[in-house]
């Protein structure tokens, strides 16, 4: 769903895939001013050079690293009122479409998630790290080997919009200059499909943005951040 006259994103002359198109202004009730109003449709592309529908040519782009990590990926928002749907180009895969509905909820870090190291004063202690996560979920009264994840208004689901991510993506290589992942928002989590298997752990796939840049709505700065576990 793009405006009239926008290109659709390229890596090397490659035409990058349609991953997923994330309606904005439905979900701005949940945000609390996370995004700026009437930010509209964001659609999520990415080279795709390992599904069964992939082109030969993109799968010569990402093994010879042809592209910079950047763009292999990209985020192209369309207000709503002005977004059509758009035909893909030649060797652009297109997948079976998969309809979704949102819920609200809280997303926590991952067991294993580095943040969790600042809640505790001596870093790179794996056991006191996981301590650390057992003592948080002791204080709502809950078993954190049993009922961990029934915190109220957790969020059980693989695909997710902002948030926190299921796997942490602080150590991607994708990050711009080498930039403190702290200072980045995550954007969206796909997990792998029948159809596709695209990231670096599982084929699961994210993409993230500076904070700074979405309050202000410049999706032009999102980048691709695969788990690399």
């Amino acid at each position: 769903m793009l405006e009239p006259g926008t290109p659709w994103p390229t890596c090397e002359g490659v035409p990058l895939s349609l991953f997923a198109v994330l309606d904005t202004d439905a979900l701005t009730p949940w945000l609390d001013g996370l995004i700026p109003a009437g930010a509209g449709l964001l659609n999520f592309f990415y080279l795709d050079s390992e599904s069964e529908l992939c082109d030969p040519a993109a799968v010569e782009v990402a093994s010879g690293s042809f592209c910079d990590d950047q763009e292999l990926g990209a985020v192209i928002a369309a207000r709503s009122g002005h977004a059509v749907e758009t035909d893909p180009p030649a060797r652009s895969s297109v997948f079976t479409p998969i309809p979704w509905a949102a819920s609200p909820g809280f997303a926590f870090p991952d067991t294993y998630d580095p943040a969790w190291g600042t809640l505790w004063a001596e870093p790179d202690v794996y056991d006191e790290d996981i301590e650390c996560v057992r003592d948080y979920a002791s204080i709502s009264n809950l078993d954190p080997d049993n009922d961990w994840v029934s915190r109220p208004g957790h969020i059980i689901a693989e695909n997710l919009a902002f948030g926190w991510p299921i796997f942490p993506t602080g150590g991607s290589p994708t990050r711009r200059n080498g930039e403190d992942p702290n200072l980045y928002h995550h954007l969206l989590q796909l997990s792998d499909q029948d159809e596709w298997r695209i990231g670096g752990d599982g084929g699961w796939m994210h993409w993230s943005i500076p904070t700074e840049a979405l309050r202000s709505g410049d999706f032009s700065q999102a980048i691709p951040t695969p788990d690399i576990w």
